[in-house]
């Protein structure tokens, strides 16, 4: 027992020893945070532009959000951009506002196009749907959300019925003819359902 204590004592006495071939500097053992930060970019072989590396993410969130949906998505390939870029990636906090931010934008010129490819009738028949209410007091939005029931014949009839009059309101299909099938959803908010 005596042996382990003095072993432990002369051990904790010893300055640290360094690594093979020492350290690339002459400020003792303690490294100040912006030189650390400078030697890590410098073995990894990174560039420290916070602007550019916004720029970058900026670019290439706002070109994918006009095809994919998904903050998620965007993020991954502004990561992958920046990576093949060799640039230090900016806080997850930073892209997760950007991704949001840019998409709402791009969203929002979307709905715009839309809108504009709607006739005079159109746009009052969907405003309709927001001020006129059904038999049992709820909007007919609300309507437009129905799912359909248990498999039964007179249930599938009525899902038939349902489809008739949302097809009523317009044709989507020209509607939504110059969004990117990406943005399209289909009833899942990250698009088609994904397979297991």
């Amino acid at each position: 027992m005596a042996s382990w204590a003095a072993s432990s004592t002369h051990a904790r006495s010893q300055p640290a020893r360094p690594a093979a071939g020492g350290l690339p500097f002459n400020s003792g053992w303690i490294v100040p945070r912006p030189q650390h930060r400078a030697l890590i970019r410098q073995r990894v072989g990174l560039t420290y532009d916070q602007a550019q590396a916004r720029k970058v993410a900026d670019e290439v969130i706002r070109t994918e959000a006009a095809a994919k949906n998904d903050p998620a998505d965007l993020i991954n390939t502004a990561l992958e951009k920046l990576v093949e870029t060799g640039l230090e990636l900016p806080a997850f906090s930073t892209l997760d506002a950007m991704a949001s931010a840019l998409r709402a934008e791009v969203n929002t010129v979307i709905c715009g196009g839309i809108y504009e490819w709607l006739s005079e009738a159109h746009r009052e028949r969907l405003l309709k749907l927001l001020t006129e209410r059904g038999p049992d007091g709820k909007t007919l939005f609300n309507r437009l959300k129905q799912s359909a029931e248990l498999a039964s014949w007179s249930h599938f009839k009525n899902l038939a019925k349902h489809l008739a009059w949302v097809d009523g309101l317009g044709d989507s299909a020209v509607w939504l003819q110059e969004v990117a099938a990406g943005k399209v959803t289909a009833g899942h908010p990250r698009g088609t359902p994904r397979r297991r």
